[in-house]
């Protein structure tokens, strides 16, 4: 579910984020149909969505940058959502097209379901292969590997999967989508339930943190990054736009140390653009926010100061090295970082 669906349900039901309507895999061995090969495909991604900021760390830790380009949707949604106002002429460059839309259309006119992102369009026919957002990063880690930078860190460790996935799926069902279910909650019993439900899994997540740098193991893995793009958008948004607000994310000295270790460490503040999050979340969601204006706060320059998580230990990017520099043309707006 985009969230202008989500804004569309304010009032009416209660929020329920639809599966993936388009869920075909690019994989090594092209089983799908979808082989993975450079340069064919295109990540059409937001960075004010919390789903797609997970696609766009990923390929930024794994150095996907040369095999899979990235086109930035405006953070602002009309009726017919996703749209690339951001580039010359309202166009994306690659695709050719002025909405997202398009090219969900190409794949199967009619379609039911909003259009979502992250999505992986083929550059060739214009034609959405998947908006599975649970699963392109997973295959970014394990399917593309072929394709990744010399140095990149094993996001997804085989003998840690199990691990990983028990704790993707309680961060998902509590955190990641507890907040959206708190947000647009149409009834103080159902905004209730699930406002308790986020904050009591961040005290426990607070608690396995507080003796361990990274949620599993001693590397980052895809855990820390789906956790990572909820917890930078708490006090921003979540604390006050979806009322999820007993206490703010600095007010947790562990939880907001995790995140400070995270947004400093190459590949995951770099990629944070807080004016198209602040933005998109204030101005689409006119159901909760009826005058869309965009609160000034919060500071965000403690983002950049000393966490002292170091003293955990860990290997952050494990046998593997950081990535680079930002590429050039992908780098967030000033108005954007702290």
């Amino acid at each position: 579910m985009s969230d202008t669906e989500g804004n569309r349900a304010y009032g009416k039901k209660s929020f329920k984020r639809s599966k993936s309507h388009f869920a075909d895999r690019v994989t090594a061995d092209g089983r799908d149909g979808w082989p993975v090969e450079a340069g064919r495909y295109r990540l059409v991604v937001s960075r004010a969505c919390p789903w797609a900021s997970r696609a766009v760390i990923s390929r930024r830790l794994l150095g996907l940058e040369d095999a899979l380009s990235m086109a930035i949707a405006d953070p602002i949604q009309d009726d017919r959502s996703w749209r690339f106002t951001l580039d010359p002429d309202g166009r994306d460059p690659v695709l050719g097209i002025r909405f997202l839309s398009e090219a969900y259309e190409a794949r199967e006119p009619g379609a039911p379901g909003g259009v979502s992102v992250p999505a992986l369009v083929d550059v060739p026919t214009g034609r959405l292969v998947t908006n599975d957002y649970q699963r392109l990063t997973l295959d970014l880690a394990t399917e593309w590997t072929a394709l990744h930078r010399e140095g990149a860190p094993d996001l997804y460790p085989a003998d840690l999967r199990a691990e990983i996935d028990e704790v993707m799926a309680e961060v998902y069902e509590d955190v990641n989508n507890g907040v959206y279910r708190a947000g647009f909650a149409n009834g103080q019993k159902k905004y209730a339930a699930a406002c308790e439900g986020v904050f009591r899994r961040l005290e426990l997540l607070s608690e396995r943190l507080e003796g361990r740098r990274y949620l599993v193991g001693d590397t980052i893995t895809e855990a820390d990054i789906r956790l990572f793009t909820t917890l930078v958008r708490f006090d921003a948004v979540y604390h006050g736009h979806f009322k999820c607000n007993r206490w703010k994310l600095t007010e947790d000295p562990v939880l907001w140390a995790y995140s400070r270790d995270l947004f400093q460490t190459p590949g995951f503040g770099d990629t944070v653009d807080f004016d198209h999050i602040k933005r998109h979340y204030y101005q689409v969601h006119t159901g909760i926010n009826p005058t869309g204006i965009v609160p000034l706060g919060p500071d965000l320059s403690g983002w950049l100061t000393s966490h002292g998580r170091e003293e955990l230990g860990g290997r952050p990017f494990g046998d593997g090295s950081p990535p680079g520099p930002v590429r050039e043309g992908e780098e967030v707006p000033a108005a954007g970082r702290p």
